[in-house]
């Protein structure tokens, strides 16, 4: 009688891991899934460089959301743009 409680606790204990470790590894795949696909690259105004949308650095201006390859980038467009005014 115990062994056959033994080998019910054991079968649920392994049911349960290989769940787990089952759904862990669809997620993982669906979020790979979702980066693994073609980046979508945007133009600093500033200095013209192409950068991936993600991670560009990001600013609206004039109601335009704008992408910058860095802070300096954006910082000098934020100038040239005031002394053009």
């Amino acid at each position: 009688m115990s062994r056959l409680l033994l080998s019910i606790l054991l079968l649920f204990l392994l049911y349960t891991v290989l769940h787990y470790l089952i759904k862990g590894v669809l997620v993982h795949r669906k979020i790979l899934g979702r980066e693994s696909g073609p980046e979508e690259l945007v133009q600093d105004p500033y200095c013209r460089t192409y950068i991936p949308r993600r991670t560009a650095v990001r600013k609206k201006i004039a109601g335009r959301m704008l992408y910058f390859c860095n802070q300096e980038c954006l910082k000098n467009y934020l100038r040239r743009d005031m002394n053009d005014r």
